[in-house]
């Protein structure tokens, strides 16, 4: 996952940008970068870093103009750092930038492509820059004298022929405007909105509703699967479906974890999606524990918060605030390896002793993925005193590898792969483990929009809805892997 923005204004955007960015931080932490058009004129800067570590003073007064794209890096099955960071440039045809979140499954043959046939060099690892470069093609076979809106939907409709996985993409053309576009499944998440001023109308696109929120801009709808969106410099909008009709299926991870909860995707609130799990996870463990002795439900923060409120509710016992979360530590989900990970934990959260003496709680947490840090903080519950500690997961067991930008680990590295829940409940020295059941996370997320039919749900049943090679999955084992991560991380 990263973070994605796209502005089409009528003055200065880069501070705009840049407050976009924070908020879309939760998505990518690794690198960020900002591009934006002064006259004719590309100015970049980007680097390895939180957004208020890559850009300082002097680099945002050299961004200037009124049109810009920002992005905010999550690491994939790609490098850290520098090199990869976007958005990403090149120069021919026209001038483009182009900001990526997600992930191409047909990368490798893609390459082969660009190279064999299209006669473009690729310079990193990153899938962006091979998706760049068959967007530069598909633009550089059209009619190169007048660049219309309809040559430039052409080319997008060619980029979707040729490009598999999930993808939300905005780039910079120089001259044009910024044009946005997101894959036929509509995996990954992004929406459009507008905003009046004295100048006349803005535009802009982005990964989460909130980015559009706090610059002002109303929330006009998602960009459609398979949809394109030219905001041109003369302040218009174009849109086209550029891609054959697919199943629509987002990824129902944005919900559980990924998103913001003051964020809307798919004109479904992720908040209330989150109120809903913590309803369902609540009335399954009244069927499972019928008889409970819960004292209390603790989340771990923050993102299990929303769920713990209507699941404690259920179970008629209070919720309370167990751990202390230090707020200059990172999401240790997305930490480059884990011996890192493990290191994090305990000095992101530190337990408040009276809540635990004496007393069985409930932890809840969004989900478990390796269960590093499930594992961990159940220890610290019980160093703390609780008698018994349950584990709560708003999500479904993961059991599978998500191959559309969430960099899940190695079936290998994952807890619940291969395991029934007990065996998992003793890994991670809980006295009891509760998953969401499947059925119920779609449920909480249908129903604030019945029109949505299907989610990605890869990770938790192994089901890709693009359709997958096994070859792929074995050069995803490897390239995923935190052996792999350090080996890159050492030659790097």
């Amino acid at each position: 996952m990263c973070g994605i923005i796209g502005i089409v204004g009528k003055s200065e955007v880069a501070s705009a940008l840049y407050d976009a960015l924070t908020v879309l931080q939760h998505r990518g932490q690794d690198a960020a970068g900002i591009a934006t058009l002064d006259g004719n004129r590309l100015r970049l800067h980007k680097g390895p870093g939180l957004v208020r570590d890559v850009f300082d003073q002097a680099s945002m007064l050299a961004l200037r103009g009124s049109v810009g794209i920002g992005h905010c890096r999550y690491p994939t099955a790609g490098s850290e750092g520098s090199a990869e960071a976007q958005p990403l440039y090149v120069n021919s045809p026209y001038g483009i930038a182009l900001a990526h979140n997600g992930n191409l499954i047909n990368t490798g043959a893609l390459r082969r492509e660009v190279f064999e046939d299209d006669r473009r060099h690729i310079n990193t690892d990153s899938d962006s820059e091979v998706l760049l470069n068959v967007l530069a093609h598909e633009l550089q076979i059209q009619d190169r004298r007048q660049l219309t809106p309809d040559h430039i939907f052409k080319a997008v409709a060619g980029t979707h022929a040729r490009c598999v996985g999930g993808y939300a993409v905005v780039t910079m053309l120089l001259d044009y405007g910024v044009l946005a576009f997101r894959d036929p499944h509509g995996i990954r998440p992004l929406v459009l909105g507008e905003r009046d001023t004295a100048a006349g109308k803005e535009y802009a696109v982005a990964s989460e509703s909130v980015a559009l929120d706090i610059l002002g801009f109303r929330l006009l709808r998602d960009v459609a699967p398979g949809e394109a969106v030219l905001m041109t410099l003369d302040g218009r909008l174009h849109t086209r479906q550029c891609a054959e009709p697919a199943k629509h299926a987002p990824c129902i991870f944005e919900y559980v974890y990924l998103a913001r909860p003051d964020s809307m995707i798919e004109d479904v609130s992720v908040y209330k999606a989150r109120l809903r799990m913590g309803e369902k996870l609540g009335e399954k463990i009244l069927r499972e524990m019928p008889n409970h002795d819960i004292d209390s439900v603790i989340p771990i923060p923050d993102t299990s918060r929303t769920v713990a409120g209507p699941l404690a509710q259920i179970l008629g016992v209070p919720v309370r605030e167990g751990f202390v979360k230090n707020r200059y530590i990172g999401r240790t989900f997305i930490m480059p390896g884990q011996s890192e990970r493990v290191k994090s934990v305990r000095r992101k959260l530190n337990p408040v002793g009276l809540e635990f003496r004496n007393k069985n709680v409930l932890l809840v947490d969004d989900s478990i993925v390796r269960g590093t840090t499930s594992k961990q903080i159940i220890q610290m519950a019980r160093e703390a005193g609780a008698k018994k500690v349950y584990l709560a997961s708003a999500a479904p067991p993961v059991r599978y590898p998500n191959i559309y930008g969430i960099d899940m680990p190695v079936t290998a590295e994952l807890v619940a792969h291969g395991r029934t829940v007990e065996e998992v409940e003793r890994i991670l020295g809980a006295d009891k483990l509760i998953y969401q059941d499947l059925d119920d996370l779609i449920w909480a997320v249908r129903d604030g929009n019945e029109k949505l039919a299907d989610f990605d749900t890869s990770c938790f049943s192994g089901e890709y809805v693009t359709g997958v090679e096994p070859t792929y999955l074995r050069d995803l084992e490897f390239a995923r892997s935190d052996d792999a991560k350090s080996q890159r991380r050492q030659a790097g």
